[in-house]
C-alpha cells in the first residue's frame, strides 16, 4: 500500500510526526514520490502508519479486513457478545455481505457494550477504593495499590503485545498488495 508525502500533507498531519517522517526520509518537503505505508511504519511507528492510511487511494476492503484482524487478535479479551458480533458484521461488510445500516447498528451496539464495560470498571474501581478506605488498614491500602499496579503492568504488557501483532498484520496486508502489483 502506497501514498505520497503530498497526499499525507493534504491530510494535515501533526507537526511532530510530519517532521520525523521527513527527517527519516532525508527530505525537507513533500513530493509525489510513491511512499510505502511500511516505510511510515518503520520510520514513525504504528500510530502514524495507521493515520497515514487516510492518504491511501483505494484498498478499502483490505483496510477494513485489517481492522477486523486487529480486533480478532484481542477477541479473547471481549466478554460482551455485542462486541464480537460487531467484528463479524464488519468482516461481512468488507466482503459485501452486510449493508451499511447493519454495520452502523453493529457499531452502535459495540459502543454500547464499551460504555457498559467502562461503567462497570468505574463502579468496580470505586467499590474497591471505598472498601479499602472503609477498612482503613495501611496493609489493605498497600495491598490494593500493589494489586492495581500489577493489573496495570499486565494491561501494559497485553497492550504492547497487541500493538506488535497489529504492526505485523499491517506488514502482511501491505506485502499481499505489493505481490498483486498494486500500490
Amino acid at each position: 500500500m502506497k501514498t505520497t508525502l503530498n497526499k499525507i500533507r493534504a491530510c494535515s498531519p501533526c507537526h511532530e510526526g510530519w517532521t520525523k517522517l521527513l527527517r527519516n526520509l532525508g527530505k525537507t518537503k513533500a513530493d509525489d514520490e510513491p511512499l510505502a505505508i511500511t516505510t511510515v511504519l518503520d520510520s514513525n511507528g504504528l500510530d502514524d502508519a495507521l493515520w497515514c492510511l487516510r492518504a491511501v487511494d483505494g484498498h478499502q476492503r483490505e483496510m477494513r479486513l485489517y481492522a477486523v484482524d486487529c480486533a480478532r487478535s484481542v477477541q479473547n479479551l471481549m466478554t460482551d457478545a455485542r462486541s464480537i458480533a460487531a467484528i463479524d458484521v464488519a468482516e461481512w461488510h468488507a466482503d459485501g455481505l452486510a449493508t451499511d445500516a447493519e454495520l452502523a447498528a453493529a457499531r452502535d451496539a459495540a459502543w454500547a457494550a464499551a460504555r457498559d464495560a467502562a461503567w462497570a470498571a468505574a463502579r468496580g474501581a470505586a467499590r474497591d477504593a471505598a472498601w479499602a478506605a472503609a477498612r482503613g488498614a495501611a496493609w489493605d491500602a498497600a495491598w490494593a495499590a500493589a494489586w492495581a499496579a500489577a493489573r496495570g503492568a499486565a494491561w501494559d504488557a497485553a497492550w504492547a503485545a497487541a500493538r506488535d501483532v497489529q504492526a505485523d498484520l499491517l506488514r502482511i496486508v501491505c506485502a499481499e498488495i505489493e505481490q498483486r502489483g498494486e500500490s
